[in-house]
């Protein structure tokens, strides 16, 4: 900042003229030098004739200033918000916009009939002053823009001037009646605040403060009763010449807040008391603008006696304290939440936890890990006892045409029989053969094997199914749902990566299976629908298109559609069927679970296709083809060689979607009871085992889970039939056994033709329970 931009401190002529509401401000003017009588004028403050460092005649000339000194040339910028440090009041303000003067403000109009070459005075006195002041002083207006003042200058005196020191002496009047007004209204909002502040506040308050810090308080009183705005500040680096009127006046800040319009402050002395402080370089504006300027700051009261040395600390160690607590306080709220959650009462054991014991806990029982098994000692079931159970549920119309039998598989005695050797359709409890007759001629460990060898062409690899249908598409690690210990699709493309990679092409090899790829009997919506496909020797999730839900659409040539998806995953392309040699590089291997859970598998879901898949290697081990038709004859045959009565036996296929099977009743009920009879009894009991871990149970797994055994006259049976079912259009068969209420096994065999899918199911259901009632000895 140049030297001559430093602000000044006056010495002497203080002009308080801020303070109150006064529109106009006495000047003090220099003691006139002495003229005649005839030259009386108004000081001619631009003259060249004026003492050096005055206020009249700066050392440093002023810089042009549109409307001060200079003709304005555009509209003066926005006013901007007062700042509120010294620093700040110091630094550059941009001059306010002109502020018309308020309704009242009267105006001295001095003529000058000729200007002067040396500088005019003109006698002033004042009414109550004359006497003890003799420098001259005139009103200077403040709510006049500069622009319009220099004008008012110029126009022609009055001649007499009675009548404006009557003004004036009004004026003086009603300006001495405001600041009287001002300052109570100001001791009475001082008296008022400090009744509201506390004991702590009030001694900070009291507390001595830098100078330089202020308070701000917002001024509620009417507009007429406010002190008016500060005129505002020339640019930085430019003294305002007399002339340019009063909006103009350099500013001097008091220690306390208050402002007073300065003679100079160029070529001043500084004041010695606050050393420092004018060295301040102005602070940047950090606080929004303001559309009014700052409330004056209330008046401190004088600075109490210091406290003591040991005050501070303890205030610091009441602050630490309160904080203490605080964050106690807080600690123990979170914690009373966190106990209040449920989980976490219930994991704490606390008395309001949901699952807290409501009372105290049972004493230990003695439990065995072995369930009992049927009673085979006791008094044999007659059957007397089983007719007389078994004869209402069995007269029920909906059933249609029944037949069936009721045996003891202990004794093998017929207990209940009702044209049991007569063939009729018998829809899905056909699988019970077909998985008879797996399990009495093939090895109970069988797993059916899928390979991957090398094609004949390079780059050509070869599918080969060898009749695993539940080879799963979901990804390695999760366990099919549908056929738990399932091989996975992504296990083969693994090795084929592994041991060929840059596969080009997969061909696939369903030659393993032989004949049509749908069974005499089967309708043309059979293939593919919800429970069956066209069959072939390799297929995923048995064709399904979702691997986890049983019921989902099956997909037409699940075969080649699996090669294709092997082929996606390998980066190559399908090349549809072909032969793959005997002799061909084997480049990827996997096998299905054994034969036992593919049995239990098919009997549970009643699972088509896989059935279809257990009777064509039933077919292969007993030197037949493997289609239908050689599945269907190597279960007679096998049913024969042990020892069963086929008698009217005709199977078209392994699974029971055929309309053409017929199965007697009798046989049914002899396989299941040959099953369950007692080990060493029956010489194909221990092979014919794995059947009854299969058969659904009434109202919890399979094919009896879903609104089977739901009813008020069947529920008793839920959880102690066991039984296969089978469901064709007009067909209703329910073949398996049953603990009566003596613990004995009754096994049974109830075909319905004739009847309606729902009446049918729920009278057949009725029947199974009122074999679970008997009490039949």
């Amino acid at each position: 900042m140049p030297e001559n931009d430093q602000p000044m401190w006056p010495s002497s002529d203080e002009d308080r003229s801020s303070s109150g509401a006064r529109k106009t401000t006495p000047m003090s003017l220099p003691s006139p030098p002495e003229s005649g009588a005839g030259d009386a004028g108004v000081p001619k403050v631009t003259g060249s004739e004026a003492p050096k460092g005055s206020w009249f005649a700066p050392n440093v000339p002023p810089e042009p200033v549109p409307g001060l000194n200079a003709p304005e040339e555009e509209p003066p910028p926005p006013p901007t918000p007062a700042k509120q440090d010294l620093a700040d009041r110091l630094g550059s303000r941009e001059p306010k916009p002109p502020q018309p003067a308020e309704e009242g403000t009267q105006y001295i109009r001095v003529e000058q009939p000729k200007p002067a070459e040396s500088t005019q005075y003109i006698q002033v006195e004042r009414a109550e002053e004359a006497t003890r002041q003799e420098t001259p002083i005139v009103p200077v207006e403040r709510g006049v823009w500069p622009g319009e003042q220099r004008d008012r200058a110029e126009e022609p005196q009055q001649s007499e001037t009675q009548p404006w020191r009557e003004e004036l002496q009004q004026w003086r009047q009603e300006q001495q009646r405001r600041e009287e007004q001002l300052k109570r209204l100001d001791a009475q909002r001082r008296d008022e605040a400090h009744q509201m502040l506390d004991d702590a506040q009030r001694q900070r308050l009291e507390e001595p403060q830098p100078w330089a810090q202020r308070i701000e308080v917002h001024d509620n009183r009417p507009a007429e009763d406010r002190r008016p705005p500060l005129p505002p500040e020339p640019p930085r680096g430019v003294v305002p010449s007399a002339s340019a009127g009063s909006l103009a006046r350099p500013q001097r800040i008091e220690p306390d807040g208050q402002r007073f319009d300065a003679e100079a402050t160029v070529g001043i002395e500084r004041p010695t008391q606050f050393p420092g402080v004018f060295q301040q370089q102005p602070q940047p504006r950090t606080e929004p603008p303001r559309t009014e300027p700052p409330a004056e700051p209330p008046r401190q009261e004088p600075p109490s006696p210091a406290p003591a040395a040991e005050e501070p600390p303890k205030k610091r160690r009441k602050g630490k304290l309160i904080a203490l607590v605080v964050v106690v306080l807080l600690v123990l709220a979170g914690g009373g939440v966190a106990a209040a959650m449920p989980k976490v009462s219930n994991r704490l054991g606390l008395p309001w936890a949901p699952n807290a014991p409501k009372g105290d806990s049972p004493e230990p029982a003695a439990a065995t890990r072995q369930l009992p098994g049927p009673n085979a000692a006791g008094q044999a079931p007659s059957a007397d006892g089983v007719k007389s159970a078994l004869a209402a549920a069995a007269g029920n119309g909906a059933l249609g045409q029944l037949t069936g039998s009721v045996v003891d598989p202990v004794t093998g005695s017929v207990l209940w029989d009702r044209g049991s050797a007569t063939p009729v359709t018998p829809a899905s409890t056909t699988k019970v053969l077909t998985s008879a007759a797996a399990l009495l001629s093939l090895d109970h460990n069988l797993r059916l094997s899928t390979k991957i060898v090398q094609g004949a062409d390079p780059g050509t690899v070869v599918l080969v199914g060898g009749g695993d249908t539940t080879l799963t598409n979901l990804p390695l690690g999760t366990d099919s749902p549908l056929y738990p210990g399932a091989a996975h699709v992504d296990d083969l493309v693994a090795q084929v990566k592994k041991a060929a990679p840059g596969v080009k092409k997969v061909q696939v090899d369903l030659s393993l299976f032989k004949g049509p790829t749908t069974a005499p009997g089967w309708e043309a919506g059979d293939a593919p629908s919800t429970y069956a496909t066209q069959m072939a020797p390799v297929m995923a999730d048995g064709g399904r298109l979702s691997p986890k839900d049983n019921n989902s659409q099956r997909t037409a040539n699940a075969g080649s559609a699996l090669a294709a998806s092997i082929a996606s995953k390998l980066g190559a392309s399908p090349g549809g069927q072909a032969t793959a040699a005997k002799e061909a590089k084997v480049l990827a291997e996997v096998k299905s679970a054994p034969l036992t859970e593919l049995v239990s598998d098919l009997m549970e879901l009643s699972d088509d296709v896989l059935a279809e898949a257990v009777a064509r290697q039933v077919a292969l081990a007993n030197g037949e083809e493997a289609s239908y038709a050689g599945g269907a004859k190597a279960t007679i045959k096998v049913l024969k060689d042990h020892g069963f009565d086929v008698s009217g036996l005709e199977l078209s296929d392994g699974s029971g979607i055929s309309s053409l099977n017929r199965i007697p009743a009798k046989l049914l009920t002899q396989v299941l009871a040959a099953a369950a009879a007692p080990e060493g009894k029956n010489p194909g009991t221990a092979k014919l085992r794995p059947v009854l871990a299969g058969l659904p149970v009434a109202g919890g797994s399979g094919t009896l889970a879903d609104e089977r055994f739901d009813k008020p006259n069947s529920q008793a049976g839920r959880g102690w039939v066991r039984a296969k079912t089978g469901t064709l259009t007009g067909v209703n068969t329910l073949a398996g056994l049953v603990l009566d209420q003596d613990g004995r096994v009754l096994v049974f065999a109830f075909m319905s033709n004739g009847s309606d899918t729902d009446a049918g199911r729920d009278a057949l259901d009725v029947l199974a329970t009122s074999l679970r009632k008997c009490g039949c000895s």
